[in-house]
C-alpha cells in the first residue's frame, strides 16, 4: 500500500469515528441523561443531593452543623442519633428501604428549601410538624417522605 492509500484509510476511519460520536451525542441529547453503570446525582437545586454538595450557602437559620434533634425537636431523638447533623442527613445513602431515613433526608432538604426558596410549598414550621407527625409509623414516614421528595424535585 502506498502512503497515499494509507492516508485515505486513516481519513475514512477518522470520519467514521466522528460520525459515530455525533450519533451518540444526538441520542443522549434527545433522551436526556439516563443512569447507567455510572453513579448519577439528581441535578435539581432543591434535592438533598444538591444541598449536601454545598454548592450554595446554607440558610443562616440552619447552619451546616445544626443537629437534627435541635432543628426538629426532641421527638426526633427517639428515631435518630443525637449528634446527627442536617448535613449528614442530606448526605445519607442508607435511605433505600428505610422509610425513616428517607423521611429525614427529604425533610432536611425541604426545610432548607423552605428557608431558601420563596415559592417552596411548605413553610419551615410545616416541614418540622409533618416530620414529627410522620414518625408514628413506617407507612406514615414513607408517605410523607414521598411528598417531601416530590416537592423537592419540583422546586426550582
Amino acid at each position: 500500500m502506498s502512503e497515499r492509500e494509507l492516508g485515505m484509510d486513516k481519513t475514512h476511519v477518522l470520519l467514521g469515528l466522528f460520525f459515530l460520536g455525533f450519533l451518540v451525542s444526538l441520542t443522549v441529547a434527545e433522551g436526556g441523561a439516563r443512569p447507567g453503570f455510572l453513579y448519577t446525582r439528581s441535578k435539581g437545586k432543591c434535592t438533598p443531593e444538591y444541598w449536601s454538595s454545598r454548592r450554595e450557602t446554607w440558610p443562616k437559620m440552619v447552619p451546616l452543623t445544626s443537629s437534627v434533634s435541635k432543628v426538629f425537636g426532641s421527638r426526633a431523638l427517639d428515631r435518630y442519633r443525637a449528634d446527627l447533623t442536617l448535613l449528614e442527613a442530606t448526605e445519607r445513602n442508607d435511605d433505600i428501604g428505610n422509610a425513616y431515613h428517607r423521611l429525614l433526608k427529604q425533610a432536611s432538604a425541604a426545610l432548607l428549601n423552605s428557608y431558601a426558596r420563596k415559592p417552596f410549598p411548605y413553610s419551615s414550621w410545616k416541614v418540622k410538624t409533618l416530620l414529627i407527625q410522620a414518625l408514628v409509623s413506617e407507612k406514615a414516614a414513607d408517605l410523607q417522605a414521598s411528598q417531601f421528595s416530590s416537592a423537592n424535585q419540583n422546586c426550582s
